[in-house]
């Protein structure tokens, strides 16, 4: 299978180099300088990955990153955010925005190269009814959990949140992302029941600690640590 990339650099250099390389490995490349255009493009290629890069002109890459979010159709394409900028604060901002991977310029073609594999493996892992996530099982048909060979019961919500997090780890959700998700639209549910539901999450998976699988972004949201050991 042959994936197919839409990267958006409006760096001429830059671009031709991803693409250049992109290609040498095998995929796809649809190339765009703008978000407007990138925006098109997504609607009527849906590629299997976005590269994106966050100063654009006219729309920036956060809100290209939002929109694409924003959408049903688009809302599940992979997206790495390329930015010059690399604060801790910036990198959160990216991923809140819906990015699945951050890197910062300027980069190596080997580190990039490996950080595109690396996120269509991980979207290719959560396409059908199971996903597999270092010794965690979900398995959505049976609405089972596994961890570390043993059978975890989860309530509803704990579940729902779960499959939220795993589906996309490293990225952050803000509690009101998380609450938009697992909770009906219409119904009032306050942020502190997010954090109720994930500590009780941990407990079931006898996994509290901030550095274990599910990690607490302070000030944010939370995440699920693709890096535990």
């Amino acid at each position: 299978m042959t994936f197919q990339i839409l990267v958006v650099e409006d760096e001429p250099p830059i671009l031709e180099l991803l693409k250049y390389n992109l290609e040498k490995e095998g995929y796809n490349v649809l190339t765009s300088d703008n978000g407007n255009d990138a925006l098109e493009i997504v609607e009527y290629s849906l590629p299997d990955l976005i590269i994106l890069d966050w100063m654009l002109p006219g729309l920036s890459g956060l809100h290209v990153c939002k929109s694409i979010r924003s959408k049903n159709q688009t809302k599940e394409i992979p997206i790495i955010m390329l930015t010059a900028k690399g604060e801790e604060t910036d990198k959160v901002n990216g991923l809140l925005s819906g990015a699945d991977d951050y890197i910062v310029k300027p980069f190596s073609t080997r580190e990039l190269l490996a950080r595109v594999k690396s996120v269509i493996r991980r979207s290719n892992l959560v396409s059908g009814n199971e996903i597999i996530q270092k010794d965690l099982i979900i398995d959505f048909s049976k609405h089972k959990v596994k961890f570390k060979n043993k059978n975890i019961h989860l309530g509803p919500m704990e579940f729902k949140l779960l499959s939220i997090l795993i589906k996309r780890p490293g990225r952050v959700f803000s509690r009101d992302q998380l609450l938009d998700l697992a909770w009906e639209s219409d119904i009032f549910v306050e942020q502190r029941t997010v954090d109720v539901h994930i500590r009780r999450l941990r407990k079931a998976l006898g996994d509290e600690t901030n550095n274990g699988l599910i990690r607490t972004i302070r000030g944010v949201g939370y995440s699920f640590n693709e890096e535990e050991n």
